[in-house]
């Protein structure tokens, strides 16, 4: 499983790429055994300007990889390279995570016709799912609907429809390998839709954090001196109140209740409890989440209320309390129940 906001920000500084006249290759990591920095999925850009965007391993390869993505882009020939970071030689010296890596370089063409509807369908800000032949370079997208998108001819029926039934369930993007052939199925999807209600400045932070994060924020606020762009550039500005909007177009929806007004929390909290919300936290003690539920005749078996809001990491500057905040969120996203890593084997098990 891949975000489909690592994808959009990957195409879109590739078509930064070509608008400077540089060619461009999107880099996946396609396979890992043992420990690795990222999940199979991860994607990043590299240009023939030198400039990347994204990462695989956190700095270790990518200097190396560039070297790979400049053959790939000379000759306009996809390539996979392998790296084991467990060798004793210039990989083992203390750099990376000790795994074997296969990473996919492909490099792509502004009149491409298959990543020009791929395209297209990530700006919908659709689930899909993404097949990758790594034999040929050529790709198959399933979409929402169940429809074939780009080349079907050459990909077997199993592989077709194993793409199909992983869409809602996948965790990490998966080899299969049939036919003599490697087919790379990579089920993308969007972004949590994360509403902040309160444009204070304890807001601000948080906002960052989650947009940086993954989710997809929204700020609810009808305070057009304090929810705008210029203070909040990595979420949308919804200047209105609780009651003006309408709890059917954010269903599904994350919400985060900081208003520091209780009528315009417990308004919040009425509009985000009719929209059959994954997650409502909200800022402030218990006691006063308590007294808000019963104004408004609900209570915490209503929804999936957190209260008080983020984890206990002793939090007390807006920095940490958004940090504090921002952790629950990823917690509850990947279902994981917090605690430190220390210890444990394998990270991302």
């Amino acid at each position: 499983m891949s975000r489909l906001q690592e994808l959009k920000d990957v195409l879109e500084n590739i078509n930064s790429a070509w608008e400077r006249h540089e060619k461009a290759a999107m880099v996946m990591q396609i396979g890992v055994k043992g420990s690795a920095y990222r999940l199979p999925g991860a994607k990043m850009m590299m240009a023939s300007d030198g400039k990347m965007f994204g990462t695989i391993s956190g700095g270790c390869l990518e200097n190396d990889l560039y070297g790979w993505a400049e053959k790939a882009m000379e000759t306009n020939t996809f390539l996979t390279h392998q790296y084991d970071l467990s060798e004793n030689e210039i990989w083992g010296l203390g750099i990376g995570c000790k795994g074997k890596l296969d990473i996919f370089i492909l490099p792509i063409e502004p009149d491409d016709e298959f990543w020009i509807m791929t395209n297209q369908i990530v700006q919908k800000g659709q689930k899909f799912t993404l097949i990758l032949d790594v034999s040929t370079g050529k790709g198959l997208i399933i979409d929402k609907y169940g429809n074939l998108i780009g080349n079907h001819e050459n990909v077997p029926s199993e592989v077709i429809e194993k793409a199909r039934m992983v869409m809602d369930t996948q965790t990490r993007a998966e080899m299969v390998n049939l036919e003599g052939n490697r087919f790379l199925i990579d089920a993308i999807k969007p972004s949590e839709h994360l509403i902040i209600a309160g444009a204070g400045r304890d807001a601000v932070p948080v906002v960052d954090l989650a947009a940086k994060a993954g989710f997809s924020v929204t700020v609810l606020d009808s305070r057009k001196d304090f929810n705008n762009d210029r203070l909040f550039p990595l979420g949308s500005n919804l200047q209105k109140c609780p009651e003006e909007i309408n709890p059917c177009e954010f269903t599904g929806s994350w919400w985060v209740v900081m208003n520091h007004v209780q009528s315009l929390d417990e308004k919040t909290l009425q509009v985000a409890l009719k929209s059959d919300p994954r997650y409502i936290g909200v800022l402030g003690p218990i006691s006063r989440t308590t007294e808000m539920l019963n104004t408004i005749g609900e209570d915490f078996n209503s929804g999936p209320i957190h209260s008080p809001i983020g984890l206990d990491l002793g939090a007390e500057t807006m920095e940490e309390v958004a940090l504090s905040i921002v952790s629950e969120l990823m917690a509850v996203r990947n279902g994981r129940i917090p605690a430190p890593l220390h210890g444990k084997v394998k990270i991302h098990a």
